[in-house]
């Protein structure tokens, strides 16, 4: 089995890559839920609250802080905006319809496929075509921004019996 290197982040994506964390973090409590038999509003009500209190937030600081420093016609960035798209679709496909156990799966492969992208082309081809400068104020301004944890009481993905 091939061991890989762990990619060293310049301190301006270090932030977004702790996020990318989290984001894989809600995919796997997503496939536990269903796994375990979860109905699938109770997993898309979770999903909602994490679009809504961390990763619109998250997408706003990639958009306003990172793509813009690319040009409008980069493939990369154009896939990175044309995936938060779809996410925002399938978001709001899941406000609709909130017992629907495809969109909850859909949601899980597609931010996870996303996450996945970002982290292991978009973030080194940012990193190296983005000035040091530029980067240095990308990082000053990620971390001015407190972030707290979001809250949520109904924790479906553990093992309770």
């Amino acid at each position: 089995m091939k061991s890989r290197t762990p990619i060293k982040r310049n301190a301006a994506i270090v932030e977004l890559s702790k996020d990318h964390h989290f984001g894989l973090l809600l995919v796997w409590k997503t496939r536990e839920g269903l796994k375990r038999s979860i109905e699938p509003e109770r997993i898309g009500r979770y999903i909602i609250h994490f679009f809504e209190t961390e990763l619109k937030t998250h997408f706003k600081e990639e958009e306003e802080l990172l793509f813009v420093e690319v040009p409008q016609d980069n493939k990369l960035r154009m896939q990175a905006e044309a995936e938060h798209k779809n996410i925002y679709e399938i978001i709001e496909n899941i406000r609709t319809t909130p017992g629907d156990k495809n969109l909850v799966q859909t949601f899980g492969n597609t931010l996870e496929k996303h996450i996945r992208f970002e982290e292991r082309q978009l973030f080194n081809y940012l990193q190296e075509n983005i000035p040091a400068s530029t980067l240095s104020e990308i990082a000053r301004q990620l971390q001015s921004k407190q972030k707290t944890p979001t809250e949520w009481s109904d924790v479906f993905w553990e093992n309770r019996r």
